[in-house]
Formats: C-alpha cells, structure tokens, sequence
C-alpha cells in the first residue's frame, strides 16, 4: 500500500495537471473571498470565515474528481493494472494507496487556505475574535466531506478506463450526494415531515451540522459509513473488472 501511495502522489506532481489542479482551486478560493463583490469578505461587512466554508465544498466538489479521475481509469487504459495485480497487493491495498494519496493531496490544497484565517483576524476589531470553535469544525466538516468525495471519486475511475469520463460520473455523484438529497426535501411533496429525514440523507446537512462547532458523533459515523461503503464498492467493481481481464 506505501508503494502505491508514494506512486500515486509522484504521479501527481510529475505532470502539469497537478500543479494546475491545485493553482486553479487556490486560484478560485482567492477570488470568491476578496475579489467577486457576492461572496467578498470585504463587502460582508464581518470578518468572518463564513463565506469560505460557504464556497469551499463546491470548490472541492470540482478539484476532488479532477484528482481521482486517473486514479484508477488510467491503471486499466494502459493495461498497468495487471501488472499490479502480480505484485504482492491485494485489492484493498491497491485502492487504499490511492485513496490515501487523493487524502493528502487534499490536505496540501487545503493548508494554505489557513492563511486566511490569519489574514481575516487581522482585519477584525481588537476586541472581537473569530469563532476559533466554528473554524476548528468548519475545517474538520471539509476534511470529512472530501474524504468522502474521494471515495467516491475513486469509485467512479474503477468504473472506466476514461479519465473524463470517470471525472463526469464522480462530478455528478458527488454533487448528488452533496446537495441533491437537501434540493428534493425542498419539493412541496415532502414538506409535512419527510423532508428533513430526506435531507439527512445528503452530506451538506451533516457538513452544516459539523461546521457549527459541535462534533456530533451522528455526522460522523455518516461520513465513515459512506466512505467504507464506497471503499467496498470500489473493491467489489476492481475484483470483478480484474477477473474479467484475466478470462479475456
């Protein structure tokens, strides 16, 4: 599994679409916060990190599929996946190594996003303070959320051997997962009652739960169960897809 980490995160940054992938969303966070007047702190009128923990997941929702498009699709377009599967490894070390890889690679886009917490302290008045709790959990919601989003990226890439294609299917499926359950508990139909079971369904309302600050353990088993369940799926698509190229 450390092999496949460590070749998975070189393969990252040996091509020009890592650097791109990683600038375009610092790129993008910069601009939603001080440059576009609808989401710009400096036309909020606080100094609040409210605004980037607004935008930050659909940001994620575009960089975490551009991540993990390759992450399997490209094993099976140039045929390297049966050579790994003669290396000592077995499925689950194989998807693991790369999903771990698509977890650090978030990490490191997301660490320079602190600088605007400093930067936003600093423009507030001496005696008010952020809210260190709701940062702490806003942070901790987007770990989870794109902890989540890359497991069923790489779910996604396991399903074909193009990368756009895989990168279109983990787009969608994120964004239903993410907001698509909170849209249709807005429909009439399930306003007397249903809607807020139906929004539970969806990643947003557990990342809005999280990001108030208070860690409920509710949010979080819900995020470890959609990832371990597609982790699975993941693992039942490569060992069926794998036993298909070996009776071909």
């Amino acid at each position: 599994m450390r092999s496949i980490f460590i070749k998975e995160i070189n393969s990252f940054f040996s091509s020009i679409v890592g650097y791109v992938a990683l600038l375009v969303f610092l790129v993008a966070c910069g601009l939603f916060l001080w440059i576009i007047p609808e989401y710009s702190i400096l036309n909020y009128g606080y100094a609040s990190m409210d605004r980037f923990f607004e935008i930050a997941p659909w940001l994620l929702l575009l960089l975490v599929p551009a991540v993990t498009m390759r992450s399997l699709a490209d094993e099976f377009r140039t045929g390297t996946i049966e050579w790994l599967s003669t290396k000592p490894l077995t499925d689950l070390d194989i998807i693991m190594g790369k999903y771990l890889a698509t977890i650090a690679l978030i990490i490191f886009a997301l660490l320079p996003t602190l600088v605007y917490v400093y930067t936003i302290s600093n423009l507030s008045l001496p005696d008010i303070s952020l809210d260190s709790g709701a940062i702490i959990g806003s942070y901790i919601g987007l770990f989870f959320l794109a902890a989540t989003f890359a497991a069923v990226g790489v779910f996604c890439s396991s399903l074909t051997a193009n990368q756009v294609v895989g990168f279109l299917i983990a787009l969608l499926a994120c964004y239903l997962l993410y907001t698509g359950f909170e849209q249709l508990s807005k429909l009439p139909k399930f306003s007397e009652g249903i809607d807020y079971y139906l929004s539970m369904i969806g990643m947003e309302f557990h990342y809005n739960s999280i990001s108030r600050g208070l860690i409920d353990s509710r949010d979080v088993v819900y995020f470890l169960s959609i990832i371990i369940l597609f982790i699975s799926l993941t693992r039942f698509s490569l060992s069926n897809r794998t036993r298909g190229m070996e009776r071909g």
